[in-house]
């Protein structure tokens, strides 16, 4: 189904040729003058040098040639030469009516779906997940949404880290408290337990403990790497017991990820490549592209075009230990070679671009990937605290991820059982579906790249734009078709009529815009750009619903019209959160 400013354009453009104008001056957008029209061409001021004329009469010309009865309803040339449109309010209605009956809202999927990876979660084995995870897991899983939601095949890849260090500083510590275990005795050649000798908690626990003491005791610190060095050489020991905290810690990943609704495909980690590292590598030295520099393995990435230095890849150290760059090309060869993406998309804080720039080059350089595959960075911005820094506990400590989403709905709970009419075991329900829109909508509705200010106040608002404001709106219009639905009338039969008032037409026109918005925001991989859409489609339903009188509209033509309108708009909010990654509860 084409967007409606595509069939304004395409009405434009056959206004500018018997005008005796290029139609490539038919562009039309969506006006910067909402008093004054709803969309505009500003064609006339551009075509005005070329053909020498004034942008005023070329403007009046292609007014004058416009074909009447079409989507464009009306059109004014005004100084100096912009032609304002309106939409023919009958078109707008049969628009909104053949969107209805789409299921896919009028979008247009992908003709050439791709398949799409999404690398984001950034999560550590044997760390809990804390505030520093979220954006990544928000903007994330929404990127993977919109992807599937335009038809391609989206896969998600949390990438664990769980071959580094801290594998080495839990064993070390499990060793000083639990000397008797298996594990450790090379000696042993018998079946090691099936249970880990150790609990979530337990786990937590001692991994940060473990590195505290690395750093001022040098002797534990080596035993640690040493340690590391045999898990990665493949002592059998030291695989059971990183097998036991791979288990442990990604069932805990799972259920906090869970809470977040944010869901991956693979659940693949640094570990799973190491074997093709050494492949990867003598490939690169064969085929020309890697050469030793000191001792290390590196490759030169730079280009002719770089105002400032890019340092050289570094595929292997002096010493012959890989780095992340070097996990980072393998999993891209491994993900080739399995999945055939065309497409690989890296969430992580921007301040890794320069790492993704090493990495992205090295992999063209050396043909890890194909000419057309399109590999992407999104870097996010910070999450801050109120006083601009980096948010917080109020100890000062780094806060954990299901601290703040347990903060969350403690004061969505309390705000719902003061204000609605939700009570007990219900009102906890609507607490965790409310809280996630709050803190989900808070993150998402800032640009990426910005760093934000984390406002447990405002995000958790009924007023405003805040995820509990839309999920409000949602919730009022299904409880005026509830209604209707309770006085006998059905939505079946409903046909959307022309508008008649210019709040309804204004919510129309919102409407409408979905299938652009949608597609735009995938495009540029933007998820504020959804969150301005439906805080917008949010305010002109309840400035419609304040002026207008919905269930005792006497016409019952009318009547049926405005309930087709409000089913339609709830569609279209409801699809978007769901983009967005969260739902709506039935009250609040």
């Amino acid at each position: 189904m084409k967007k409606l400013l595509e069939q304004l354009g395409e009405e434009m453009v056959k206004a500018f040729e018997p005008a005796g104008y290029e139609p490539s001056y038919a562009k039309v957008t969506v006006s910067n003058r909402p008093d004054l029209c709803e969309f505009q061409c500003n064609g006339a001021m551009a075509a005005a040098k070329q053909y020498r004329k004034a942008p005023i009469q070329i403007a009046a010309a292609v007014v004058e040639a416009l074909e009447k009865g079409g989507v464009i309803g009306e059109a004014e040339a005004v100084n100096p030469g912009f032609i304002n449109l309106k939409v023919n309010p009958e078109a707008l209605s049969s628009y909104l009516n053949e969107m209805q009956k789409d299921k896919d809202l009028s979008v247009e999927k992908a003709k050439e779906p791709k398949t799409i990876i999404v690398d984001y979660g950034g999560a550590n084995a044997a760390k809990p997940l804390h505030v520093g995870h979220l954006r990544s897991a928000i903007i994330g899983e929404s990127i993977k949404r919109m992807g599937r939601f335009m038809g391609h095949h989206v896969i998600g890849d949390v990438h664990l880290g769980d071959w580094g260090l801290q594998m080495g500083l839990i064993i070390t510590e499990l060793h000083e408290r639990k000397p008797e275990l298996p594990y450790f005795d090379e000696r042993y050649t018998g079946e090691y337990p099936q249970e880990a000798p150790f609990t979530i908690s337990e786990l937590e626990e001692i991994y940060p403990a473990a590195s505290a003491r690395s750093k001022e005791d040098e002797e534990y610190k080596e035993r640690a790497l040493t340690a590391t060095f045999e898990l990665q050489q493949g002592r059998r020991g030291y695989r059971a017991l990183w097998k036991h905290i791979m288990n442990v810690s990604v069932a805990d990943l799972k259920k906090n990820y869970t809470n977040l609704n944010v869901e991956f495909y693979l659940w693949k980690g640094e570990s799973v490549v190491q074997d093709i590292i050494p492949k990867m590598a003598d490939a690169m030295k064969e085929e020309g592209y890697a050469y030793y520099d000191q001792g290390a393995l590196i490759v030169d990435i730079k280009e002719e075009s770089d105002t400032k230095e890019i340092p050289p890849c570094i595929i292997l150290k002096s010493d012959g230990a890989a780095l992340y760059t070097t996990t980072d090309l393998a999993t891209i060869m491994d993900r080739m070679e399995k999945y055939h993406p065309d497409e690989m998309i890296y969430l992580a804080d921007k301040r890794q671009e320069l790492h993704f720039t090493q990495v992205f080059r090295c992999a063209r350089k050396t043909k890890l990937v194909n000419e057309d595959t399109r590999l992407s960075f999104i870097g996010f911005g910070t999450m801050n605290g109120k006083d601009g820094k980096p948010f917080k506990t109020r100890d000062g400590g780094v806060m954990r991820l299901e601290r703040l989403i347990s903060d969350i709905n403690e004061e969505m709970f309390r705000k719902i059982v003061e204000n609605r009419s939700v009570k007990d075991k219900e009102a906890e329900g609507t607490a965790k579906i409310v809280g996630l829109s709050a803190l989900k909508y808070g993150d998402l509705s800032n640009q990426a790249s910005k760093d934000y200010v984390f406002d447990i106040d405002r995000f958790t608002s009924f007023e405003g734009n805040t995820g509990p404001y839309i999920l409000y709106t949602i919730v009022r219009i299904k409880s005026i078709l509830g209604r209707y639905a309770q006085e006998g009338g059905t939505l079946e039969k409903g046909v959307m009529l022309a508008p008649v008032s210019e709040s309804e037409k204004s919510l129309m026109l919102s409407t409408a815009a979905f299938n652009g918005m949608m597609e735009g925001a995938f495009e540029e991989k933007a998820p504020h750009k959804i969150c301005a859409y439906v805080y917008e489609l949010a305010n002109q339903f309840n400035h419609f619903y304040h002026e207008t009188k919905i269930l005792s509209e006497e016409d019952e033509g009318r009547k049926a019209s405005y309930l087709a309108l409000l089913d339609l708009v709830r569609e279209v909010l409801e699809t978007s959160i769901d983009v967005l990654g969260f739902d709506a509860p039935e009250r609040m």
